[in-house]
């Protein structure tokens, strides 16, 4: 008899870091279920969708997850149950035959442009362009094929989305790092199911 799959819930697309993550908290087979927001992950959770959610709580260099605190904080029926630090390595991802030369654009997550300033800096004729999330912003690069624009996300990304690694080690620090924390619902408590007894 076969065993259902844990469904893991994590914000992103397929190639994002918070995927990994949840590889590396939970283990063995699971299957993964990638949100547009933090809230929705969040919410597959407490809604009974998901059996599990791993979410990013801070970063060594960017500091709070602040968007992925606050989709927590409202649900007392979640318990955390898991922590993962995983090492952030960032990627300048483009076109098949574009340069750092031909950038004008780089879209990644807000933390994740706050973890590669010094990259930005270095590179003043490169935009940084807010996207929802990193894989996200490669999938989009490579949908535009447009050779200006890049993504800044994992190098792993690169292969899943058919681009190039125009650039790698843009993170300011060589212990970049995200702590990444697994929820639950809590087990306790009591849901329309099983009502409170009677007093």
């Amino acid at each position: 008899m076969s065993v259902a799959k844990p469904l893991v819930a994590f914000q992103g697309e397929s190639g994002a870091f918070s995927e990994k993550a949840a590889e590396q908290l939970v283990p063995g087979p699971i299957t993964l279920v990638p949100c547009p927001t933090f809230d929705a992950a969040v919410r597959m959770v407490v809604n009974g969708l998901a059996d599990f959610a791993a979410i990013p709580t801070h970063n060594i260099t960017a500091g709070p997850v602040h968007a992925a605190l606050d989709a927590i904080a409202p649900f007392g029926s979640l318990e955390q149950v898991g922590e993962h630090v995983l090492l952030v390595r960032l990627a300048l991802l483009g076109i098949r035959g574009a340069s750092v030369n031909d950038i004008r654009e780089a879209l990644s997550h807000e933390m994740a442009l706050k973890q590669c300033t010094r990259f930005l800096q270095a590179h003043p004729l490169i935009r940084p362009i807010e996207a929802h999330d990193t894989a996200g912003a490669a999938r989009l690069v490579a949908i535009r094929r447009d050779p200006t624009v890049a993504a800044i996300a994992a190098p792993w990304a690169a292969k899943h989305y058919g681009l190039e690694i125009l650039a790698d080690g843009l993170e300011d620090r060589p212990d970049n790092a995200t702590t990444f924390v697994l929820l639950r619902r809590r087990r306790s408590i009591a849901t329309p199911e099983q009502p409170a007894p009677e007093s």
